[in-house]
């Protein structure tokens, strides 16, 4: 009998503890979805500066690669680690999108970009979505999707 007391507590304790680590989880995950983001606009800054006749990078396979596959070029800039080139990091889809090229001297440039972290499962591994333009300003969509209009503080 007080076994079976002792086992109905603890799955009265686990059903209490479950859903917050998950909400925990799902919080951490939107952390690393917003320093995330900020390494990318880092990594494109730097970009820029390194390549100036191509603008930004138009995609995250640009900004990353192996250093094993030789020196640095536009194609593969060995700037972001190589879990957020693949485009997928703790819960959270990446991507830069809305790329503006202009051409200048007969060569492409990328002149404006904004990239975009939406959860891989909206409501489990995050909440909001998140949006971060050419100024470094990162804002969210509270549904969870790249309708980004409110400013993070």
């Amino acid at each position: 009998m007080e076994l079976l007391i002792v086992i109905s507590i603890m799955l009265i304790l686990m059903l209490i503890a479950i859903p917050n680590m998950l909400h925990l989880k799902a919080t951490a995950n939107e952390t690393s979805a917003i320093q995330s983001l900020r390494a990318i606009h880092e990594a494109q800054i730097q970009y820029d500066t390194s390549y100036p006749s191509n603008g930004f990078a138009c995609s995250l396979a640009a900004l990353g690669g192996s250093s094993s596959a030789g020196a640095p070029n536009a194609q593969a800039a060995q700037l972001l680690q190589s879990d957020l080139t693949t485009g997928q990091k703790a819960g959270y889809t990446f991507n830069i999108v809305n790329c503006t090229k202009t051409t200048v001297n007969n060569q492409d440039m990328i002149t404006s970009w904004e990239a975009t972290a939406v959860p891989q499962a909206p409501g489990k591994t995050g909440n909001n979505g998140y949006c971060l333009d050419m100024s470094g300003e990162i804002r969210k969509d509270p549904a969870g999707g790249t309708n980004c209009t409110v400013p993070i503080q």
